[in-house]
């Protein structure tokens, strides 16, 4: 008889396993934070220069820019269009010393504990008009800071998890039922844990395996978030692409984070592109300035970074681009639709966009042998065009 097959384990991710995922606006007090969220949203949370100025979180929903998307709602020129959407939180400024309540640190902490990823804007513009909460201009420095507070609030917090269940624990000595096992694997992974933290690392950077990952993401850890750093440059910087603090910013995050992507961009240059509602006037004004937003790419690397894609369904009643995490299976990803598709689920039919475009429409696409029938075992990727079938007979389970 052949030996069986080895089944490759799917590893994990860290995160919450759902598609309806925030990304926070992090950084200290006067970094730009907030004109960045403005530009971002054409929101009006208050962007005044002074330390927390916005103490409630801003949340908005801003939508992904995706050429796929807009090249399918020409094709089928729907009643209806609906793009993917990220979500971003604007968080108040934190100084130094918020883990141990400085500021209003532990409130902004645990609004940073609610998103699932993070935009850490830090400052690399000189402006006397602008005050700086540590008094002077070091990035690095500010980079530091935050770093460190965040990672200090989840040495705080584990300890406080390591600390109840080691006594709980104890109590069950050596014995215990399957229940009482499996707590003291928990207890084994968080001390691993809290000794990584300690060491000055973030979670996010350490390899852990599946069952590591599932206990992690109950716990909800800052540093477990991927980051994304937004080095904010002043107008003339951008546009002459040319600024001393940049090299530095990218020296410490290859030293500290290797991996981790920064964007620089220039939040006065963005809020002055928002503020020009003409399509016209607005394309005038980047070609005489010479400098493109970067505002979709910061969108874009956003979405990305939360593990979220997105597949279309498109028809003359609506083009639309549903978000799921990655490696999500077609019946999980259907179940996005309606919990109906999911429990009825027979199959998905599947074209990929680039075949559409060159096949120019279905039929052409099937002739071709590109229209795909896959079943509960796929794993739907990015820009993929279903048409889920499905059947639903039983009632559903209470």
């Amino acid at each position: 008889m052949p030996p069986k097959k080895a089944v490759k384990e799917e590893k994990l991710l860290l995160g919450r396993p759902s598609n309806n995922l925030k990304i926070g606006v992090v950084g200290l007090p006067n970094v730009g934070k907030s004109t960045f969220f403005n530009a971002l949203t054409n929101s009006s949370a208050a962007a005044e220069n002074y330390p927390f100025c916005t103490i409630d979180p801003e949340e908005s929903r801003v939508a992904v820019p995706d050429a796929r998307f807009d090249w399918l709602v020409q094709h089928y020129k729907p009643a209806k269009e609906i793009p993917a959407f990220l979500t971003v939180i604007d968080i108040a400024g934190l100084v130094k010393g918020a883990a141990s309540g400085a500021g209003l640190g532990n409130a902004f902490l645990s609004h940073i504990k609610a998103v699932d990823a993070i935009f850490h804007v830090v400052r690399a513009f000189d402006d006397p008009d602008v005050t700086h909460v540590e008094g002077d201009l070091d990035p690095v420095r500010d980079l530091e800071i935050i770093h460190e507070e965040l990672r200090l609030k989840d040495e705080e917090f584990m300890g406080r998890i390591v600390a109840d269940l080691s006594a709980s624990v104890k109590r069950v000595g050596h014995g215990g039922n399957a229940q009482d096992k499996q707590r003291k694997e928990e207890c084994a992974i968080a001390e691993k844990v809290f000794g990584w933290i300690k060491e000055g690392k973030e979670v996010r950077h350490g390899v852990w395996t599946n069952k590591e990952i599932e206990v992690i993401n109950t716990f909800h850890l800052i540093t477990a978030k991927p980051v994304i750093y937004l080095a904010n440059c002043s107008e003339k910087d951008y546009l002459r692409k040319k600024n001393k603090y940049l090299p530095k910013i990218k020296a410490w995050i290859d030293s500290h984070s290797a991996g981790d992507l920064m964007i620089p961009y220039s939040g006065a240059y963005e809020q002055r592109l928002s503020l020009i509602e003409d399509k016209e006037e607005k394309e005038n004004t980047i070609k005489e300035l010479g400098g493109q937003s970067m505002l979709p790419k910061i969108i874009v690397s956003g979405y990305s970074a939360l593990q979220l894609i997105y597949y279309f369904t498109g028809g003359p009643d609506e083009v639309r681009a549903w978000t799921i995490r990655r490696l999500t299976k077609a019946p999980q990803a259907a179940g996005v639709i309606h919990s109906d598709f999911e429990r009825g689920f027979i199959m998905a039919e599947v074209m990929k966009y680039e075949d559409l475009k060159e096949f120019g429409n279905e039929t052409q696409v099937k002739a071709h042998g590109k229209y795909m029938q896959k079943g509960k075992e796929y794993v739907v990727e990015d820009g993929d065009i279903i048409f889920f079938k499905f059947n639903v007979t039983a009632p559903k389970k209470k």
